[in-house]
């Protein structure tokens, strides 16, 4: 079955989705922060089977989420790595361990745990944060304003949304101008 690309939709969510989206994919991603790097290792650890995980190395790569250097003199051992792009991933895979831990654990608790290395205390939850004051941020706390990239149909919606949330008494911020 061939899957939908986002590739080419004005959603931030949806390129990244692209990317990553697919269920093996943020797997793999969590491996190699384990310190999976030979293909072997990947098959093994996920149970994966090999044409799905060498189409999926081969997208991550594609994608500058891995790289993949020869290990041998030969050139027919090859590692996969984290680019920094990949790196980049590591607060999303922390997010979705901690979501999945409060609400996907299996019955007998999480199977890992998340510890800072040099106190060996468990981290804080990940949470939206404010710019200014560092405080949490809700849902209801977070409005959703025109970004650079916006385009006019995606404009025209946010303006929709907005006057739906000021009729509600909730308070918005300017709305930037057009490129900004």
């Amino acid at each position: 079955m061939r899957r939908t690309s986002f590739a080419d939709m004005n959603c931030s969510i949806a390129r990244a989705l692209d990317l990553i989206g697919e269920w093996w994919t943020l797997l793999i991603v969590r491996e190699a922060f384990l310190g999976c790097q030979r293909f072997g290792e990947f098959e093994a650890r996920l149970g994966i089977a090999p044409n799905v995980l060498s189409q999926r190395l081969s997208r991550l790569v594609e994608g500058g989420i891995l790289q993949v250097t020869a290990t041998s003199q030969s050139g027919k051992a090859l590692a996969y790595r984290l680019t920094d792009k990949g790196r980049d991933l590591h607060p999303v895979i922390v997010a979705l361990a901690q979501w999945g831990d409060r609400h996907a654990a299996a019955p007998g608790g999480p199977p890992i745990q998340l510890v800072e290395r040099a106190t060996g205390m468990p981290i804080a939850p990940l949470t939206a944060r404010s710019a200014v004051t560092d405080q949490p941020l809700r849902p209801r706390d977070v409005a959703v304003v025109a970004g650079p990239g916006a385009s006019d149909a995606d404009r025209a919606r946010l303006s929709d949304l907005r006057a739906q949330e000021l009729a509600q008494g909730r308070p918005m911020p300017a709305e930037p101008a057009p490129g900004t």
